[in-house]
């Protein structure tokens, strides 16, 4: 997934968040734990869809 596309779902609004609420925190690291959490919520519900599309059509 590209930067810009994750910067759409608020990706570094939360890295903000994140670093407001850990004075110190390295910037770079806690957007890429924002990135990894992201892509794991978009996968799961990614399979999540796929399972029920699967459901749907049996």
């Amino acid at each position: 997934m590209s930067e810009k596309s994750e910067n759409l779902h608020g990706v570094d609004e939360w890295a903000d968040r994140i670093r407001d609420a850990s004075p110190g925190a390295d910037a770079q690291a806690v957007r890429k734990v924002v990135s990894d959490i992201y892509r794991a919520a978009q996968d799961e519900l990614d399979k999540k869809r796929a399972q029920a599309e699967y459901e749907r059509e049996e």
